[in-house]
């Protein structure tokens, strides 16, 4: 059955109603690690935009015209894993070889977007929702979009928290893992606006 929804409702709701990470929790090990500047977090939430976006298209075009046809649909993880860690080597090699000083901030979690469960995600839910190709393009940029600007928000949020007074107990993670829930508790206002299935 051929979903009907415009890629423009499912980007929206991608970003918003349906963030891949506050509602799926995909992604949360860079999103903790990363989001301590804003400069790291803007960076590294672009990296897995441009990613995200991309390897969706591609591996549409791969599942649809080569792997259903030819009956190598089992091997959908191994080549979505596959085209997920060409595209993250070619970001590493463009962000090292233009923007050094990201590429140091971003440090080992750069290559560690190939690993990211949110990009991998947003390959198996074009699938599974059976997205048409502009569907899958309006998904893959809005869960990028929504993923840069949940960790955006949290190294804001973070950066203000540097300056409070923290009980030592809720120090680090522990106190990032409750902003993260205050978050989805907050992007949940949104729930009314649009939502996909």
């Amino acid at each position: 059955m051929m979903n009907e929804t415009s890629a423009l409702v499912i980007l929206v709701a991608a970003v918003f109603t349906n963030n891949i990470l506050l509602t799926n929790f995909l992604g949360m090990c860079s999103f903790i690690a990363c989001s301590g500047q804003i400069g790291t977090a803007l960076g590294l939430g672009t990296a897995v935009t441009f990613v995200m976006t991309l390897t969706t298209m591609l591996n549409f075009v791969i599942y649809h015209f080569v792997l259903v046809p030819l009956g190598l649909d089992h091997l959908t993880y191994i080549v979505f894993i596959a085209v997920i860690a060409a595209f993250v080597q070619f970001v590493e090699m463009f962000v090292e070889r233009f923007s050094p000083k990201l590429y140091f901030a971003l440090g080992i979690f750069l290559p560690l977007i190939t690993v990211n469960c949110a990009i991998l995600g947003a390959s198996l839910f074009m699938i599974i929702r059976n997205y048409t190709f502009m569907q899958s393009v309006g998904f893959g940029l809005g869960a990028g979009l929504g993923w840069a600007v949940a960790i955006v928000l949290m190294a804001g949020l973070r950066q203000k928290m540097s300056y409070s007074d923290v009980p030592g107990p809720f120090q680090g993670v522990p106190i990032a893992m409750i902003v993260t829930g205050v978050l989805a508790m907050a992007f949940m206002g949104f729930a009314g606006m649009v939502s996909i299935q």
